[in-house]
């Protein structure tokens, strides 16, 4: 009958997965095109035969989603496979419309068919939408890990947004990699600030490849899911992040509603901030949709040094790029912060932006109270310095998980926003990585022996 003709749906990300763990190897298969969208600049590439394995000398073209139902139609395709997130259910039945009426199966391919298998206990944090927090309460795992000797590593969802060929295996454990590695800036929003902890990160494109080495110098791995993904290692204690600013959406996105399903525990996060009444419904979410979870409750305390200087103050507010644009937040920690501190006023950064940043803004009509700190590529960045310098204001609040200084040159004052992670009442994340170090004897074991086969040095 020939070979199942594909199109991979993606975004860089869970569709090369999906890829290297499902199809790379099956000779049933042919996988004619990847489509890419979310980011931008990513499409128009190839996916190198060193990553696509001797069934695709060629490698594997991947074009813009626009492309879909020409190529669709051009290479009769048999099945279009789904493979982002962070996307309304509604749209991805709209994406599945599209490739059935053009003649294809829609297929979605679930965690345990694409997860992987460590040789050591992984604990994976994940989201139901972007900017829930969860990076903070990795770190939060991570330095209650470090107390108690037990040796974490990072593993972050991919970002291969530059050369795949020599993403295959990313380790990030100084500054240095940072930059030999050529970091965009939402690479560094998701690495620097587990880097500047002395925390190491791996990442990369083939996730097999990237396991192999991360275990090897770690008891524990913590998987950090980006973009509300689930995960892409089977984990043994499965944590997910709820954003009661964003509440309904927990219900609404996929694959949000799979991670809400599965997860062993739930925590509830940005409660100092959150209406009580949309708190509310979150739990009445959970209580339908997941009951048997543990359930806890944190704050994400914001900070800055100096808030009496922030009074009185026009205050242009620069925030987490992924956490506005395909998150749908209208804001951040940023805003929080000056309304919290008396600023006289917040500046609408829209009709000071320039090039792609005001591209950008114009496809995200919610945004007005805050600028995303978007770079993916060097014009990007350089549109991004020319928008914050042309800001009448009297301060910039930065409120990105870097020092936005050392990627661009800000005339203005400049602050730094910080938010971290805080318990509120039991149980707790340090209970729930007690009971999980009890189900885990032998790591806790070797640890306190100070016995660590895999220890590398950074």
């Amino acid at each position: 009958m020939g070979r199942t003709r594909i199109v991979i749906m993606g975004a860089a990300g869970r569709d090369f997965h999906n890829f290297q763990v499902v199809y790379r190897d099956d000779p049933s298969v042919e996988v004619v095109a990847f489509t890419a969208t979310q980011i931008p600049g990513i499409d128009n590439r190839l996916y190198p035969p060193a990553l696509a394995g001797p069934l695709y000398p060629e490698g594997i073209t991947i074009v813009p989603e626009s492309a879909l139902a020409r190529v669709i139609l051009e290479h009769r395709v048999h099945q279009v496979v789904f493979a982002y997130s962070d996307i309304s259910h509604e749209e991805v039945m709209h994406r599945a419309s599209l490739a059935m009426a053009n003649g294809a199966d829609f297929v979605i391919l679930g965690p345990e068919r694409t997860m992987l298998k460590a040789a050591i206990p992984v604990i994976s944090v994940c989201a139901v939408r972007t900017g829930c927090g969860k990076s903070g309460l990795t770190e939060r795992i991570w330095e209650i890990l470090d107390g108690r000797s037990v040796r974490a590593v990072v593993l972050r969802h991919p970002m291969p947004y530059s050369d795949l060929s020599r993403m295959r295996v990313e380790r990030f454990a100084s500054m240095g990699d940072l930059d030999r590695y050529g970091c965009t800036v939402e690479e560094r929003e998701e690495y620097e600030h587990f880097v500047s902890k002395g925390i190491v990160v791996y990442a990369g494109v083939d996730y097999q490849a990237v396991l192999k080495e991360a275990q090897e110098e770690a008891q524990v791995i913590l998987w950090d899911g980006g973009n509300n993904d689930f995960p892409f290692l089977r984990p043994d204690l499965e944590i997910v992040v709820l954003d009661p600013h964003r509440s309904g959406h927990e219900r609404l996105y996929h694959p949000g509603e799979v991670n809400l399903r599965r997860a062993h525990v739930l925590v509830i996060n940005k409660l100092d901030s959150a209406r009580p009444e949309d708190v509310r419904c979150l739990e009445d979410s959970v209580a339908q949709l997941n009951p048997s979870a543990t359930v806890v409750r944190t704050a994400s305390r914001i900070s800055v040094q100096r808030p009496e200087e922030i009074r009185g103050k026009r205050v242009l507010v620069v925030e987490d790029g992924p956490t506005l644009t395909h998150g749908g937040m209208p804001f951040g920690a940023g805003v929080l912060a000056a309304r919290m501190h008396g600023a006289s006023e917040i500046v609408d950064p829209r009709p000071f932006a320039a090039g792609s940043i005001k591209a950008c803004l114009e496809s995200y009509p919610h945004l007005r109270l805050a600028l995303p700190a978007v770079g993916y590529f060097p014009e990007q960045l350089r549109d991004l310095e020319a928008s914050v310098a042309s800001t009448p204001c009297d301060l910039v609040l930065v409120a990105t998980p870097i020092d936005l200084t050392r990627l661009i040159k800000i005339p203005q004052p400049t602050q730094r926003v910080v938010y971290r992670i805080e318990e509120l009442g039991g149980p707790t994340i340090e209970d729930v990585v007690s009971e999980f170090l009890e189900r885990c004897p032998l790591i806790f074991e070797s640890s306190q022996a100070g016995t660590n086969p895999g220890q590398r040095d950074p």
